[in-house]
């Protein structure tokens, strides 16, 4: 066990808090979350998963979970509109030559599987709740709850997300999450036959992609061009996610998967926001984590990825560092320039999507980013 720390407070119970709290216990440091959700369940359909993710899986202990419930697979199909391939790029098995280059699961059934592995291990879990207030004192960080409990902790792990009340309090500087003028939409929707791969069909302005969560099923995505933030009618979104499949991809298996959209698949809009926070990620006993510093959009699909690899990272130097303030310092050092390459590389792919860029620059960044993804943490 750690001496720096010996009771730890997360808050928020998405993936790299979930992540935080797995690694927390297996150093055997006494670890509380809260999570405002009562029901604590993610929203959306499916998630991308590369191979830099499948080894954080491994790490956690979920990957054999994940390659039960969800899917794998070793390469990706570009396509256009109209059918036709226009390359096929390996995706190769860096991790171990028994788990696959990547694959994709539904967003609910991983954090099912990541909930129960928290809750297994021993993590005093509070639910529907969140922080009123955290001070710092002789004792370390008192924080005290929206139930009118209070508590000390050795460190405050801030994970919650994207419009972090905790950045805003902690860093009243810090940038805002920006609006990268696209919009995702998403849908669940049944795996076509002979599916084997991830597939994709790129036009001018719109990028459109399957990838099989389960035996059964797959997610579908597509990357839109809004000029502004919209909020879209949830009975609205099936009809018109349809009909811009319709209008956009004439390709026969894309015809076909239009055509199975209904008000049962699930279909989800999201305005795509970035956000990167060049530092400090600490101020005292309290470190921001994961989307709360580094929010990504989904063109590398590994915002999940660098979200959980901060808790891996996190907790490995709490563990060899002398001092809380070395710690947090190194955890940063490590972590600053793969999730720079992340939310930068992401964020320049859907600047030439937008403008109808260079391809070929396109191509290159995907290829780059991919290769480092595959660097060690």
């Amino acid at each position: 066990m750690t001496g720096i720390v010996k009771k730890v407070l997360i808050v928020g119970g998405g993936f790299s808090g979930m992540s935080a709290a797995i690694e927390l216990r297996k150093q055997g440091i006494e670890t509380h979350l809260v999570e405002i959700d009562p029901d604590w369940q993610a929203d959306g359909a499916g998630i991308s998963i590369g191979g830099a993710t499948l080894r954080a899986f491994r790490q956690l202990g979920i990957l054999d979970a994940f390659l039960e419930q969800g899917s794998g697979n070793d390469g990706l199909e570009v396509m256009a509109p109209t059918g036709q391939l226009i390359t096929t790029i390996p995706m190769p098995r860096f991790v171990d030559p028994e788990i696959p280059g990547q694959g994709a699961i539904m967003r609910p059934v991983l954090a099912r599987i990541m909930s129960r592995v928290v809750e297994q291990s021993g993590t005093h879990v509070r639910l529907g709740q969140s922080y009123e207030s955290i001070e710092e004192d002789e004792q370390g960080a008192l924080v005290t709850f929206t139930d009118g409990s209070s508590d000390h902790f050795d460190l405050v792990i801030a994970a919650d997300g994207l419009q972090s009340k905790t950045r805003k309090w902690l860093f009243p500087e810090a940038p805002e999450p920006s609006y990268s003028g696209q919009g995702v939409w998403r849908a669940v929707l049944p795996r076509p036959e002979g599916l084997n791969c991830t597939r994709m069909w790129v036009g001018e302005h719109l990028k459109a992609g399957i990838n099989s969560m389960s035996k059964e099923q797959v997610y579908l995505f597509l990357t839109e061009d809004r000029e502004a933030r919209e909020r879209i009618a949830e009975d609205e979104l099936p009809g018109m996610l349809r009909q811009l499949l319709i209008d956009n991809f004439p390709a026969p298996e894309v015809q076909a998967l239009a055509a199975q959209i209904t008000a049962d698949s699930r279909v989800l809009y999201r305005p795509l926001d970035g956000l990167l926070v060049a530092g400090p990620w600490h101020r005292g006993r309290v470190v921001l984590i994961g989307d709360t510093v580094h929010a990504t959009t989904p063109h590398l699909a590994s915002g999940a990825c660098i979200g959980i690899e901060d808790a891996i990272v996190l907790v490995e130097e709490l563990v060899r560092a002398d001092s809380l303030e070395q710690a947090l310092t190194a955890f940063q050092e490590r972590r600053w320039e793969r999730c720079r390459m992340v939310v930068e590389n992401s964020g320049r792919l859907g600047e030439i999507e937008i403008q109808g860029g260079d391809k070929a620059e396109h191509a290159g960044i995907m290829r780059d980013s991919m290769m480092a993804l595959r660097d060690p943490i």
